[in-house]
């Protein structure tokens, strides 16, 4: 009797739901029935730990694209890492808010909602992907740099 492999379609996803689940949602918070993830835990790393999470974020959004997903879809779920990145600029109140925001688990949910109307494209739109990832690029180390502007004015400004 063989057993059916599972597409790596099915794989993907999974894989990007657990790393959705480990920046959103993988440490519960004792006695409440919420859960925060390592992604506000990396953001209070001045510049780099924003930086990284804004990196496996970016990775999901990516890896939806290379899997069809129609590109009004990746633009919402750009919209989503682009908001938790502009109020992540600022020190504790972004980190805050991404507590609250789940752009990860966001951006999940689109995936699952959308991917079973679309066909699965490895070496979809080349152009495209190579250009999202651009722009991703660009939104995280942006925003990166503006942290670290912004940390430092504040200390000039208090010491």
């Amino acid at each position: 009797m063989s057993q059916l492999k599972p597409s790596p379609r099915i794989d993907k996803f999974h894989n990007l739901r657990r790393l959705s689940q480990l920046l959103d949602n993988a440490i519960p918070i004792p006695g409440t029935p919420y859960r925060i993830g390592i992604d506000p835990i990396l953001g209070l790393l001045p510049g780099g730990g924003d930086t990284l999470a804004g990196a496996l974020s970016a990775y999901i959004v990516v890896e939806a694209a290379r899997m069809g997903l129609p590109r009004q879809v990746i633009g919402q779920m750009v919209a989503n890492l682009l908001l938790d990145s502009v109020i992540g600029v600022v020190p504790v109140l972004g980190d805050l808010f991404d507590v609250g925001w789940k752009a990860n688990v966001r951006n999940m949910a689109l995936l699952k909602q959308h991917l079973p109307q679309t066909q699965y494209h490895p070496e979809s739109d080349r152009l495209f992907v190579m250009g999202l990832i651009l722009t991703l690029a660009v939104i995280v180390m942006g925003f990166t740099t503006l942290t670290v502007v912004l940390i430092r004015w504040l200390w000039n400004l208090l010491f």
